[in-house]
């Protein structure tokens, strides 16, 4: 069995001595590269592309609706992500609150969006966003979260009465 690099060609053939048609510095797939064959970033559909993400600074949205702001220490194969300087930020109308976190950790399988914070543009927050006091924040939002509710429950009501299945109900149908 021979032993072969990944420059080497089977049957023999070197670099020195290439088969008709192709040119020492050529071989089937285009010109010879020094070390091995380099994949584009583009063609990283996994937990990989995480790897130029690492030691930036990150928003996540979570799947339950929360937004977190760290800057990412760790992955894995699973997406699971470890955010070291975790700060939630929690959103009602035009107010904002954060609640420092420390070292976070997040189950990959919750992330429903991440993207990176622009350092030179993270300060700069809409006109009318106003920070505010947790505890104000958070009233305003609980009580927008139980407007909401009681909006869905009728809604679906409305779509049950017609034969419709209302989402996220719980039941399994066979």
């Amino acid at each position: 069995m021979e032993r072969l690099s990944i420059n080497d060609h089977p049957g023999g053939h070197q670099q020195g001595n290439a088969p008709p048609g192709l040119s020492p510095q050529n071989n089937l797939l285009g010109p010879m590269s020094q070390g091995p064959p380099q994949l584009p970033p583009q063609m990283f559909t996994t937990a990989a592309q995480l790897l130029d993400l690492t030691d930036k600074k990150l928003v996540l949205v979570l799947r339950d609706g929360r937004k977190l702001i760290g800057v990412l220490r760790s992955w894995d194969q699973f997406a699971n992500l470890v955010l070291q300087d975790t700060i939630e930020r929690i959103y009602s109308g035009n107010l904002y609150a954060e609640i420092p976190r420390g070292i976070f950790l997040v189950r990959g399988e919750n992330v429903l969006l991440l993207g990176e914070i622009d350092l030179d543009k993270e300060d700069d927050l809409p006109p009318n966003v106003q920070r505010a006091p947790f505890q104000e924040v958070f009233e305003l939002k609980r009580k927008e979260d139980g407007e909401r509710k009681t909006g869905d429950r009728k809604r679906h009501g409305k779509l049950k009465g017609l034969g419709f299945e209302a989402e996220h109900s719980g039941e399994i149908l066979f």
